[in-house]
C-alpha cells in the first residue's frame, strides 16, 4: 500500500472510529456519573497499574497534577476512586478504585470492549510491530492536535 493510499483509508476510519467510540455506553451502574473519555482514561491505568500517586497518574496521563486532583476528587466524591494518604510522605495522595465490587465490576466491562478489541488487532503482530503501531498513533495525536516536537 502506497503512503497516499494509507493516508486516504486512515483519514476514511478514523471518523469511523471516532464514532464508534462516542457510542460505547458507560455501564448502568456509571451512567449518573457524566463520566468522560479522560475518566476512562485515569480509571485504566488504575485498573492496569493499580494504586498510584497523583503525580504519578499526570505524568501518564500527560496533564496537570491539578487536572488529576480534580478529576480524583469528582471521582471520590461519586465512589469511582478512593484516595489515601501516602505512608511514607503524608503530603501525597495514593489514588485507587473503590473496593465496592458492583462499581469495579462497572468499570471493569466498560474497559473490556476496548481492551479485547485491541487485543485482537495486536495479537499477530510482533512486539515491534506494536511499538511502532503505538509510536504511530502517538504521532498522529500530536500532530492531530497541533502539537509539534
Amino acid at each position: 500500500m502506497s503512503r497516499d493510499d494509507a493516508i486516504r483509508a486512515m483519514l476514511v476510519l478514523m471518523p469511523r472510529v471516532a464514532q464508534r467510540l462516542k457510542r460505547t455506553t458507560v455501564p448502568e451502574q456509571l451512567r449518573s456519573m457524566n463520566l468522560a473519555p479522560r475518566h476512562l482514561s485515569l480509571l485504566s491505568h488504575l485498573v492496569f497499574d493499580g494504586p498510584a500517586l497523583v503525580n504519578e497518574l499526570a505524568a501518564r496521563l500527560e496533564v496537570a497534577p491539578t487536572t488529576v486532583s480534580l478529576m480524583v476528587a469528582d471521582l471520590n466524591r461519586q465512589g469511582v476512586v478512593e484516595r489515601k494518604a501516602d505512608p511514607s510522605d503524608r503530603r501525597r495522595t495514593i489514588v485507587s478504585l473503590t473496593e465496592d465490587p458492583e462499581t469495579r465490576g462497572a468499570i471493569n466491562s466498560w474497559l473490556a470492549r476496548g481492551a479485547d478489541a485491541w487485543e485482537k488487532a495486536l495479537d499477530p503482530l510482533t512486539p515491534q510491530e506494536r511499538a511502532m503501531f503505538v509510536r504511530t498513533m502517538e504521532a498522529y495525536e500530536s500532530g492531530a492536535s497541533g502539537v509539534t516536537e
